[in-house]
């Protein structure tokens, strides 16, 4: 078996717009195709074997054990390795599961698509997934247990801290979007100029100059100390010369740590003598010079947490102990603690395992212990010196039991230091008393305060920390969003997503928007190319500018890694024809009508799915949307439009030469087409059809007036600036040259149709064939060229995509020859802007020259320069 082929889905997707996070690995099964399960000897017995809690795993069966039953009877590898792919993941803390297999139409290659809960876990587990298949069908051993670990691994350098995760799931919960901004715990919160940043615990509305003072500790302390606030003696140390001033000082016990650690690091507690303490300042300098040395205040370790300025909830700590049974070692009582199915790998459990290290071997050093010592019965014996969850330390949720002084002076302490998200260690014999009564004192205050104790404690109610946190980020209810007017169809995409963004940006919006030209904020062009997929839809919504956001989605990006956003506003699909068909397991208009339905499925309930209703794929496409539905059309009288707007619904429509929203039985005439520049006068049909749906999705924001509509159309004046690649004219001193990116047969013959409608004689066409299309694609594209043009020239797309040139001449010259009905010469000129040039050089006087480029940019460029030094002579 071989992996042709792995894609990662981060968003809405072909195969489940609600399950966004998916792996789709084309599988060839080569000789394996031959071989279901049911025809390999003990396969079924080898599987249980290995994956005994597969058993729960109903598969179409539909019961427990229905998976088993699959294999019994026989199926294919590529089922067995999806369900082997998910159960990985969930042997390694990631319960996932969702999948499906289906064939690509080649015999013995299968789509094998899984749901991941983190990306890298998700593609290592597709790679063992077939491995580990591969050894069963085999009867070969293999080492699961490595892949697991490796799994866990893999998860816990990658997912997002349980702190920030917490955060992050409840701001999904109010339908607040987020994007992750790196690898790490960065991770911004709503869209655009609405959005906040986190990282862990602390947020866009954080203090630096907080931050900075609790990193400080002697700062910290020094300000509280002048606020009355009760915290243990101490000094700086640097040396032990210092350190021997402290002692004598102090008096044991002590604790040592450093002034700007975080996390328990480089921190001991409890020094009783000289050699403790001497060692102790060694560990604590590994992170620093300056050294803190207090007083060790005997009692309990508590964790308070306030947020904006609020008491949330308290945790009592305990460092990671075992307690002696007065039979068993220390090694042994460790390893049972270790066996609590509560404990597990890093932040997988609520409980982390203990792991033994050099500061466990000074704590039992200090004892004069050693792991083979058998403590007495009932001796809590402390394994580390602080008491961190991540190294097996356990929580108990006292918050009822917080005395009311002690509150106010938490909350106090918050204000003092400036954190609106801050968590602060109290030494203490515990806090149903004030601490300035029974000896307590404040240890330190933490900016980016971990919440796993507060939300998994070992003891006690579990609190849901981040709700106060979403509360101060977003009030009064916001989801930090922005409009999004996502649009996907064949033909038309980005000049409708052009016109929608240029009516926003009319209407006093600062708006994002993508194309297939580039990224553009406010109108700059911030990145250059098609810039249809997830990535540039990323890149607007992440910008703190925008305040409105039109995409243009087209396929590839959508098979690729499926959508960036979850839901939209509003959705505008255009058309859907043949182009594209026979690429990425797509194979008929149907299936692509699929994929383009995926932008309209993610319209929230509320918003408009916009769709076009002279188009039959796309009008049936409503059948399957939980939204509101508008239709546009070139003719009132479409039976789909009249009924539509019978029951009350909207529409755009073309009549008597006029752009009209229809609402119910009545209409509003927007603008007379004449009036709108990029329709040349209402030649160019195609044009109209695109303002159709743009006209009626901005008429849904109420903010968005009608006569801001009209104004927005009049000034949308078609040019290499406003619109490059689309309809683009260059008038010379003897002739005309019109740009155009038509480059599949529905655009190509929407622009012959208009080129039919235009003066300039003979008409001469620079056309080229895309490598990637099917033959019949590439010969439609002559055809419609014999039928519109008097010469052709033939070019070459930069990327020829698996094709010869020759290959592609061959096809659009068979098509050209079927379809002409007089002599038309061809020209082959394979370079783009040569072609540009030769015909150039050879225009006849009142000729047309109309480019059907590739590289818009560079060819109008190109253009431009031939124009400017025209213009010169």
């Amino acid at each position: 078996m071989k992996i042709a082929e792995i894609k990662i889905m981060r968003g809405p997707n072909y195969w489940s717009v609600r399950r966004p996070k998916l792996i789709q690995m084309k599988l060839d099964l080569e000789d394996m195709e031959q071989r279901p399960t049911n025809l390999i000897t003990g396969f079924k017995e080898r599987l249980q074997a290995m994956f005994p809690d597969m058993y729960q795993h109903r598969c179409s069966v539909g019961k427990p054990g229905g998976f088993f039953k699959r294999v019994e009877e026989g199926t294919w590898m590529g089922h067995v390795i999806e369900h082997v792919a998910l159960e990985l993941q969930t042997l390694a803390g990631m319960d996932t599961g969702f999948g499906r297999t289906r064939g690509t139409g080649k015999e013995g290659e299968y789509y094998v698509v899984f749901s991941y809960m983190e990306e890298d876990a998700g593609v290592f587990a597709a790679k063992a997934a077939v491995k580990i298949t591969q050894a069963l069908a085999d009867d070969l051993a293999y080492d699961i247990e490595n892949d697991i670990m490796q799994l866990r691994e893999i998860r816990e350098e990658t997912r997002l801290g349980p702190s920030t995760g917490c955060i992050v799931d409840e701001a999904a919960k109010r339908n607040i979007p987020f994007i992750r901004l790196n690898k790490y715990s960065l991770v911004q919160l709503g869209y655009g100029i609405h959005q906040k940043r986190i990282r862990a615990t602390i947020a866009s509305t954080t203090s630096n100059i907080a931050v900075d003072i609790a990193c400080d500790k002697e700062e910290t302390k020094n300000l509280l100390s002048a606020a009355e606030i009760p915290v243990p003696k101490g000094v700086i140390v640097r040396t032990e010369e210092g350190l021997k001033e402290a002692v004598e000082s102090l008096g044991y016990p002590l604790v040592l740590k450093p002034i700007d650690g975080n996390h328990g690091k480089g921190a001991t507690t409890n020094i009783i003598d000289w050699n403790m303490a001497v060692k102790a300042l060694a560990a604590a300098q590994v992170y620093g010079r300056n050294i803190i040395c207090e007083r060790f205040i005997t009692g309990f370790d508590f964790r308070v947490l306030v947020i904006n300025n609020k008491f949330i909830c308290a945790a009592l700590r305990t460092p990671a102990a075992i307690t002696g049974d007065g039979e068993h070692s220390i090694q042994w009582l460790v390893d049972e603690t270790n066996k609590d199915p509560r404990r597990g790998y890093g932040h997988e459990k609520v409980l982390t395992s203990i792991k033994l290290d050099s500061f466990s071997q000074q704590m039992l050093d200090a004892k004069g212990y050693t792991l083979d010592t058998i403590a007495p019965k009932g001796e809590l014996v402390l394994l580390k010196p602080t008491a961190n969850l991540s190294t097996g330390g356990t929580s108990e949720d006292v918050t009822d039991e917080v005395h009311p002084a002690n509150i106010f002076m938490c909350e106090r302490i918050s204000k003092i230091i400036g954190l609106d998200i801050c968590g602060i260690d109290i030494m203490a014999p515990d806090l149903r008393l004030p601490i300035s009564e029974n000896g307590g004192a404040v240890l330190e205050v933490n900016a980016a305060p971990g919440f796993r104790m507060h939300i998994d404690p070992a003891v006690g109610i579990g609190r849901n920390v981040a709700e106060p946190v979403i509360d101060m980020l977003f009030p009064k209810g916001s989801a930090g969003r922005i409009p999004i007017i996502a649009i996907t169809g064949t033909n038309g995409k980005t000049t409708t997503a052009r016109l929608t963004a240029h009516i926003a940006k009319s209407a006093g919006y600062k708006v994002g928007y993508t194309t297939s030209d580039g990224v553009y904020i406010q109108n700059q062009m911030m990145m250059k190319g098609d810039c249809t997929g997830p990535v540039s839809s990323t890149f607007v919504l992440r910008d703190p500018t925008v305040d409105f956001a039109v995409l243009e989605c087209a396929r590839g990006g959508i098979l690729k890694n499926g959508l960036a956003f979850q839901n939209c506003d509003i959705a505008i699909i255009t058309n859907v024809s043949t182009d594209h068909i026979g690429l990425g397991g797509i194979d008929s208009l149907e299936q692509m009508a699929k994929v383009k339905a995926v932008v309209a499925e993610t319209v929230f309930k509320h918003g408009y799915a916009i769709l076009n209703a002279d188009d039959d794929l796309v009008y049936d496409i409503r059948k399957g949307l939980d939204c509101n539905i508008g239709l546009f059309s070139m003719d009132e009288n479409n039976p789909r439009i009249k009924k539509h707007c019978n029951d009350g619904g909207l529409a755009t429509v073309f009549e008597n030469g006029y752009i009209s929203i229809m609402k119910g039985n009545w209409k509003i005439r927007v603008i007379k087409v004449t009036d709108v520049p990029i329709t040349y006068g209402g030649k160019a049909v195609h044009n109209i059809m695109n303002t159709l749906p743009a006209v009626l999705a901005t008429y849904l924001y109420r903010e968005i007036k009608v006569d801001d509509i009209k104004e927005a159309l009049e000034t949308f004046v078609p040019s290499p600036t406003q619109t490059p690649g689309r309809l683009n004219f260059f008038k010379f001193k003897h002739f005309e040259m019109l740009v155009d990116f038509a480059h599949n047969q529905a655009g190509m013959q929407l622009l012959s149709d208009f080129l039919g409608k235009m003066d300039g004689s003979p008409k001469v066409g620079i056309i080229g064939g895309t490598g990637d299309r099917r033959d019949e694609d590439i010969k439609d594209l002559g055809s419609i060229a014999a039928g519109c043009f008097d010469e052709i020239i033939i070019r070459q797309d930069k990327s020829l995509r698996g094709r010869t040139a020759e290959e592609i001449v061959q096809l659009l010259v068979q098509g050209i020859d079927k379809a002409k009905t007089k002599n038309i010469p061809v020209t082959i000129i394979n370079i783009e802007t040569e072609a540009i040039l030769h015909a150039y050089n050879t225009a006849k006087p009142g000729s047309l020259i109309t480019v059907m480029c590739d590289d818009v940019l560079a060819s109008l460029e190109f253009i431009k320069g031939l124009k400017e030094a025209e213009d010169k002579l």
